[in-house]
């Protein structure tokens, strides 16, 4: 089961759901239409920044409840700006 496709069987029952992504995904999430999808800029296995990142982290998780309170529509995008830190 895809995240994509595991996110609208659990908006289906009724809980609200965020991806939080890598940029490299985004295509492949774009064709899924996925209910709400948060884009970072970070390497691939740490969508939510580097280890230890505690603001970084913070920051993306910030984001990403922003995006589930504001979110109106399905398949709603939001790309953070922001490069992955060194």
């Amino acid at each position: 089961v895809s995240v994509g496709h595991l996110a609208r069987l659990l908006e289906e029952s009724g809980i609200a759901t965020v991806i939080i992504a890598c940029k490299p995904f985004r295509k492949r999430l774009e064709d899924l239409t996925p209910p709400r999808v948060l884009i970072t800029r970070h390497v691939m296995g740490r969508p939510i920044g580097p280890p230890g990142d505690v603001p970084r982290q913070r920051q993306v998780l910030q984001a990403a409840l922003q995006l589930l309170a504001e979110s109106t529509e399905a398949g709603t995008f939001v790309e953070l700006p922001e490069l992955y830190g060194t």
